[in-house]
This record gives C-alpha cells, structure tokens and sequence, in this order.
C-alpha cells in the first residue's frame, strides 16, 4: 500500500492573542506575561504534543472553544432546535431536548434532566438488539428524562481531534464521536454512575470502538474496540480525550498519553475511517447499564473545548481525496445535510453526489472493494475475453458538475494506476469541464505490471474552475486492443501546483 508523504508545517497563534494588552518593565509582569504566553500556545496545540511537532493545524471551521453565552449555531447543529432533529432524536427512552444545551463559565453544557412535563415524541426507537423503546417511556410507565446532543455541522477528512470533559454523575453517558459515510468512530462512550457494575462501561472506564455502517447495516457493527480503564471516576474531574485519525491507522489518547492504536494492516478491509467525518456531542441511556434515577438528576456533561487539528497537503483535492479516491461521495457542504440521511445512504442529493457512470459504461467501469492503493475501494476497469469487444466507442466514469474547484495556473495531475498482464488499454483519457482540457495518460503499455504505479500529466489552465467544473475519465475503444483486453485500476487522483 502506498503511502502519502506528510508535508510538516507550524502552526502559531497570532501576537496580538498571545501576548494580551498592556505591557510592563518589572521583573514579575514579565515573567507572569510569559508563562500566559506559553499557556495559550501550549493550549492550542495538541495536549498530545504540545510542542507541534508533527506541524498540526487547527481547523477553525469545527473547532469551538465554547465562549460567550450561547452555542454558536453556525458550526453546531442542536438536535431538537426549531423542532428539527437529525438523524434520530436520541436514544430512548430518553429523548433530545434543546434547551438542554447551553454556555456557561467557558464550556458547553449538556444537561440531562427529569421533565414530567416534556412533550415527548409519540413514536418508538428501536434499538438493535436491546429492542424498541418508547421516549419517555419505560415497561409501559414514564420515565420522563431529557437529554441533549449537538453536530458539528462541517466534516473533516483525517487529524486529531480533542475535548477536555467530564461527565455527569449519573448512569447517563458522556459520548465524544464521529460519523462519515457507513463509517462510525466513538472516540469514547463514558458513564458517570453506571447501575450495572459488570457492563461494558464503568464509571473509572473508556470505550472506544469504530462502526462498519455499509449495507446491510445490521449488528454486530463494531470492527475494532478498545476498553481502557481508568485511574479515576469520568465524573470527577475534566480529562483530555484525543484520536489521532490517519489514513490507515487510529490513535487514542488520554491526558496526552497514547493507551492504543489500531491501523489497517491488522483489519485489511474492515478500514472503514475512509471519508469525511462530523463530530456528535452528546449524552443518552444504555438501558443495558441501568437507568438514571430521578434523585441524581439533572447532571452535566461538560466541555471546555472541542478541536480539531490537521496537516497541510499540497494536494489541490486534499479536502476531497476520498472522493477522489472512490472511497464515496463528494460533499457539497454549503447545502443542509438532508436531516434523514443515515452514514449507510447512498442516495445523492444536494449535500452528497457520487462518481456517475451511465448504463453502457457500468458494464466495464465500477467502484470496487478490495483492490485499491489506499482506502478500500478503486475504479476498475474488468476488461474482456476473446471474441469480445467493447460494445460502445468509450466508457466514462464523470464527477458532478462543481466537485472540481481550481485556481488558474500551472499543475501535476496524477492517478494510481494497476494493470494486469496482458493486452492493456494504452491511453487513457482525463477531460476537465469548464474551462475544458483534455489530457492523456499515454503509452500505459509500457509500465510495469501488477503493481501500483503512478502516472501523471503537466496541465495548465488560464481561468479558474467555473461553478460546473468536474473531470471525466474516459477509456475509448479505439485505444484498446481488438480481443481481451486486460483489465485495469484506477486510484488516488491528485493534483499539485507546480512550484
């Protein structure tokens, strides 16, 4: 598999934040200014390494530091606000409540309460194997507990992401977590005071798992899980929770510490961390560990932060690499997530698009599992045997219209290529739309065989993408041969600048 070459850059808060207002010629206000200083640098880099030495970069558009009197709802998505809830509206019998959230003293609160009162929803939750529940209901008597969630509403394509929380002290989870397209990563699910002390949760434990949501969707979903207990109870104090999120591997953190990873090399093609993801903040029952009692109500999931850090890439179609990389959908993030839409649709719509490839090309293009040079998933290419031949002059694999976004000037485009032995075909054409350019990949015969190569191509554009700019992959039958035609991948699309 190969690997993408990390590019390491610093990352520095500006002056003016750093060094405050006023300035002093003693001794002590010096030194007091100082270690202000170093606090705030040290407290936007990762608690994970505080010097920045991989050359993280904050991603300002997710991250929150929680100030001010209220949730900022331009990076934040409240399940229940205006009456609208994404995807599901808790886990019952608890149901999500907006006025459950707020923003107090530095830090988002998300309150679970007891509220006879609340307007329930008239509607069950089924809860894989644990059955149906009713919200506000429990054996067919109330339980009236309201809980609170919030999504970010950006997503993000690999880093490190980090809260420093505390749960409430109460069998009510505290949940830091993501989802993608059929991906699910919890970076954890706590419990302050779980009732069943035997429970996958305790109230001195961590859970961290990763959900396989491709159809079919169903459980067991979990392909990789990590238990870590604790020298201290989750509701006694803040701790910092961080995930290193890469390519092909995870690691978890805890007040800076790595307690474990995973990577793809131990569970090949169950890697399904393969596309963006936007991060839940919430709290919900497991009925399996107990329910909250109305005397410990309400509690406070609390966080003083929430951030995300990246590393720069030179690669123009960084933000979409798995997109471009067959790993799923193009997101078109300035459009509302549809509020129904599950990790395992794939339906497109305003919000996420797919490679389009029409009815006479499907029978020789499809997006694959399985042979890839990251991810999961390429484009492949099946070929065909003797007295066959291609059945229309070329076959497309096309991006919808605005998935490509470029600057004018001068680039690198490339593509991972693999193409089994035998008769190959020898060209392959690439066409950017508006403003159009052809481009070939020319002489593919002569590269090695049976292995992932990478092919690329000097372009230049005069004009910047227009709003309907997109790329087609073309492969034409007048560049294949007349009988069996092997067949051939297609991978990691990139384009650099020239420097």
């Amino acid at each position: 598999m190969l690997k993408t070459t990390k590019v390491k850059s610093l990352f520095l808060l500006p002056l003016t934040v750093l060094m405050g207002i006023g300035c002093s010629s003693t001794k002590a206000q010096s030194t007091e200014r100082t270690q202000k200083t170093e606090s705030a640098v040290a407290k936007y880099n990762p608690y994970s390494d505080p010097k920045n030495t991989e050359g993280w970069v904050l991603n300002e558009e997710i991250s929150d530091e929680f100030e001010g009197t209220k949730i900022d709802t331009t990076k934040w998505f409240v399940e229940g606000q205006n009456g609208d809830y994404y995807i599901w509206k808790g886990r019952a019998p608890s149901q999500f409540a907006p006025h459950n959230v707020s923003v107090k003293d530095g830090k988002l609160k998300l309150r679970t309460a007891w509220e006879p009162k609340y307007p329930f929803a008239k509607e069950e939750y089924a809860d894989g194997n644990m059955g149906a529940s009713v919200y506000g209901m429990i054996d067919g008597k109330p339980l009236p507990i309201t809980t609170a969630g919030v999504i970010s509403k950006k997503r993000f394509l690999n880093g490190y992401m980090e809260v420093k929380s505390k749960v409430g002290n109460a069998a009510i989870t505290g949940a830091f977590w993501a989802i993608g397209y059929e991906q699910e990563l919890d970076v954890y699910e706590l419990m302050g005071n779980p009732k069943v002390k035997t429970g996958n949760i305790k109230e001195n434990s961590y859970l961290a798992t990763a959900h396989d949501w491709s159809p079919p969707a169903t459980r067991p979903t979990n392909v990789f899980q990590h238990t870590e207990n604790l020298p201290y109870r989750t509701a006694d104090a803040f701790h910092v929770y961080g995930a290193e999120w890469g390519e092909d591997y995870l690691k978890l953190f805890i007040d800076g510490k790595l307690v474990h990873q995973f990577s793809q090399d131990e569970v090949g093609t169950d890697w399904v961390l393969n596309n963006p993801m936007e991060v839940w903040l919430d709290s919900e029952i497991f009925k399996w560990l107990g329910l909250p009692h109305k005397e410990e109500l309400p509690v406070d999931f609390e966080i003083e932060y929430m951030r995300v850090w990246q590393k720069p890439s030179d690669n123009l179609l960084a933000k979409d690499r798995a997109f471009y990389g067959f790993e799923g959908p193009i997101l078109f993030e300035n459009n509302k997530r549809p509020l129904k839409m599950v990790p395992e649709d794939s339906t497109p719509n305003e919000y996420q698009k797919f490679w389009l490839i029409d009815a006479p090309s499907s029978k020789y293009l499809e997006i694959v599992e399985g042979d890839y040079a990251s991810g999961v998933n390429s484009l492949k290419f099946t070929g065909f045997g003797k007295n066959e031949k291609l059945e229309a002059e070329k076959v497309i694999a096309k991006t919808p219209d605005g998935s490509l976004k470029l600057p004018a000037g001068d680039f690198t485009l490339s593509m991972k290529l693999w193409l089994d032995q035998g008769r190959i075909a020898n060209t392959i054409h690439v066409t950017l739309q508006n403003p159009k350019l052809e481009v070939e990949f020319k002489d593919l015969e002569k590269l090695a065989r049976r292995q992932w190569v990478t092919v690329e191509a000097k372009i230049s554009r005069a004009q910047a993408s227009a709003i309907n700019d997109g790329m087609e992959i073309e492969i034409r039958k007048a560049d294949l041969p007349k009988t069996k035609a092997a067949k051939l991948y297609i991978d990691d699309i990139a384009v650099h600048k020239v420097k």
